[in-house]
């Protein structure tokens, strides 16, 4: 058996368990537990497993390193199933059985919006790494991913201005695809251009069939796809063997995120636009020292390092700084700590915590797919989250605690 066939049959394995991959109660006087709750089963874990291994990679790192505060760091995997119940049970043990320090997880919003009220409601920190629709406002919570009014706002300028204003748009019917939805919207009306229809599916979805009839028959000018999971994917090859791929072409928030492009073959994906903080080709020092480092540790035969999954290091690497910062574990100190200004120079750029917003100031970078690569056509230097910063302001108000949600 090679070793991601090993890798995958023993995530299947673990699937029907619903405990912990690295089970232990108490925090020891020497160590540090870090809680990880990603999707290693289930249909998220295309997203998943890149996220653990990465997780994985940034505590190994850090302990080498000498860890934080003169203590070890143990990591505390949870596998969640992509199950909503699992979610809240193992955010409530991270927090309380295993004591950790701070908590890293979640992938859709959905999971984001299960774990936060319970880790708040224990005094928990919590860091959701991943790329997502914006406006959460919350003093106890840091998102590092790019939203909406970063990428959206680069990716659909320049996708109209290559393709046309007329505009279809196709998105993961919960609160993603619903909210980016309306960014996407916002944007191709600031352009010049119409949005031609919004269509949501639940993810459990495979059959795109009528959708595909309702896309030839608008006639628009291109797709935008804010779809989420592995059944999507039946609608990228569905698309191609209607023979549109070439006719209609297609930009993405959330492409290859899953590494589809490498899944699907040439033929179904060449062509697709989409937009990131991170893709694995950056030419910088940084990124070539870090993918060194990842092969080495986890072999040259894996597949393309995601977003998601840099996304996820990045988030526990500016942790680690405010730690550092804070000299204490004492979640108001490591807050402050946060609170004024952290950066670090990641594998994609300069990263700095936004103190007003707890969102990150990102580089942002638009690619094309070719040939099972992700090619990066044009990089905008350090992005605000403007997409909050608008309405949020946890400095001047900390016990704000919600989510902003556009209104077009």
């Amino acid at each position: 058996m090679d070793r991601r066939s090993f890798i995958q049959s023993s995530a299947a394995a673990l699937a029907g368990t619903a405990v912990p991959l690295f089970p232990m109660a108490a925090m020891a006087a020497d160590e540090i537990v870090v809680g990880s709750i990603v999707d290693m089963s289930g249909g998220l874990d295309i997203y998943g497993k890149p996220m653990a291994d990465c997780m994985t990679l940034a505590v190994e790192e850090q302990n080498a390193a000498g860890g934080l505060l003169g203590k070890k760091i143990r990591l505390a995997t949870y596998d969640p199933q992509s199950n909503m119940q699992l979610y809240a049970q193992f955010a409530q043990q991270s927090a309380l059985k295993d004591k950790s320090t701070v908590v890293m997880g979640g992938i859709t919003s959905a999971s984001r919006e299960v774990i936060r009220p319970v880790l708040t409601r224990n005094k928990t920190l919590y860091f959701y790494n991943t790329q997502y629709e914006g406006g959460v406002c919350d003093r106890n919570t840091f998102c590092t991913g790019v939203t909406p009014g970063q990428t959206v706002a680069k990716l659909i300028p320049y996708a109209m201005k290559k393709w046309g204003k007329k505009v279809y748009v196709v998105a993961a019917d919960y609160n993603y695809g619903q909210i980016t939805s309306q960014w996407v919207k916002k944007f191709v009306q600031e352009n010049g251009g119409s949005v031609a229809s919004i269509d949501f599916f639940p993810l459990d979805v495979t059959n795109f069939g009528p959708t595909i009839s309702k896309i030839e028959a608008a006639k628009p000018d291109m797709i935008v796809s804010a779809l989420v999971g592995g059944a999507h994917i039946s609608f990228y090859r569905q698309w191609a063997a209607a023979g549109l791929t070439k006719k209609i072409p297609l930009a993405s928030t959330t492409f290859a995120g899953g590494n589809e492009h490498i899944v699907l073959s040439q033929a179904e994906a060449d062509g697709f636009l989409i937009s990131y903080n991170y893709f694995q080709n950056l030419d910088t020092p940084q990124n070539k020292a870090f993918k060194e480092r990842f092969y080495k540790r986890f072999g040259t035969d894996y597949p393309n390092i995601t977003e998601l999954a840099m996304g996820t290091y990045q988030g526990f690497k500016l942790w680690a700084e405010g730690v550092k910062k804070a000299g204490s574990l004492d979640r108001e100190k490591m807050i402050a700590a946060l609170e004024t200004g952290i950066s670090i120079d990641g594998p994609s750029g300069k990263v700095s915590l936004d103190p007003a917003t707890h969102h990150c100031v990102l580089n942002v970078s638009i690619a094309e797919v070719r040939n099972k690569q992700l090619n990066i056509v044009e990089t905008f230097q350090q992005q605000q989250p403007v997409d909050t910063s608008a309405v949020c302001n946890l400095v001047k108000n900390p016990k704000d605690n919600q989510q902003y949600v556009i209104k077009v």
